[in-house]
């Protein structure tokens, strides 16, 4: 008895495990590109993909746009979001997180960059400290789905999936249907393990016409976790240029090369 009681909690614990890693890092290395997208809402139509990946030469060019325009007006609040977004993806993260800084002190009651702000030191593992930001800015009388969406990412890192997955829906009701929500709900579910709830919201997210590409490879993995990799490529090659769309498939064939462990930890963890 006790042994068939370990044995299930170490197959929990492996399906907890792969679903974290692999979620984990399709959020963070934002591996989509598409024929158009930007940095962030404020990034104007000549700016670079904001979804390259770090160190790539788009990467390296939304850095260089936006260093410039934020050279020459170093106060904008546009120029700030955009050149953190910039940074924060290209991985200079010290850098965003300066930038974010001196955006607040100009700034300070701006929930934006507060939310931004908040982002940035919960990717440098800041987690407590990012919470205390992104709950300082709010305002009960005035709620801001930016904030609350940053907030629940945070405690989904800190393995508050439920508490999460509640503010994820209260940012809805304000904002309903924004894509950046519904993918942050979808990816909550991930890790809870429920891929029929991810995959619905990110259907959901992906038919909003402001849906990013990572939207869609964060739907070509959750359905390649169901086991269902032929619908994933499908998904994953769709309104992307020929080169970014085959490496995309290779970098999801990669994630999902142990796909045969997952349908048995399933199907083990259904019979126990």
């Amino acid at each position: 008895m006790t042994s068939n009681i370990v044995s299930r909690g170490r197959l929990r614990l492996r399906t907890t495990t792969m679903l974290v890693a692999v979620a984990g890092a399709l959020m963070v290395s934002g591996c989509a590109s598409t024929k158009q997208s930007s940095v962030s809402s404020h990034t104007s139509p000549s700016a670079v993909a904001g979804s390259a990946m770090p160190g790539s030469a788009q990467a390296r060019e939304a850095v260089n746009v936006w260093g410039k325009r934020y050279k020459k007006a170093p106060d904008s609040r546009d120029n700030v979001l955009n050149y953190a977004a910039a940074l924060r993806r290209n991985d200079q993260l010290p850098q965003a997180l300066a930038v974010l800084r001196k955006g607040l002190i100009k700034n300070g009651e701006d929930r934006e960059i507060s939310a931004a702000y908040g982002k940035v030191l919960a990717m440098n593992g800041r987690l407590d400290e990012a919470l205390k930001v992104i709950r300082g800015a709010h305002r009960p009388d005035q709620p801001d789905w930016r904030l609350l969406s940053a907030e629940a990412t945070i405690l989904d890192q800190q393995g508050q999936p439920k508490q999460a997955q509640k503010i994820y829906r209260e940012a809805l009701k304000i904002a309903p249907g924004t894509p950046s929500v519904l993918n942050n709900l979808a990816m909550s579910y991930t890790l809870s393990g429920d891929l029929k709830q991810a995959e619905k919201l990110l259907r959901e997210a992906l038919g909003h016409p402001n849906a990013d590409s990572r939207i869609r490879q964060n739907l070509a993995l959750v359905v390649g976790l169901q086991g269902r990799f032929e619908d994933a490529e499908n998904i994953a090659r769709a309104e992307l240029v020929p080169q970014q769309a085959e490496a995309n498939i290779a970098y999801l064939k990669g994630m999902l090369s142990q796909r045969n462990t997952w349908q048995e930890i399933k199907s083990k963890d259904k019979k126990g």
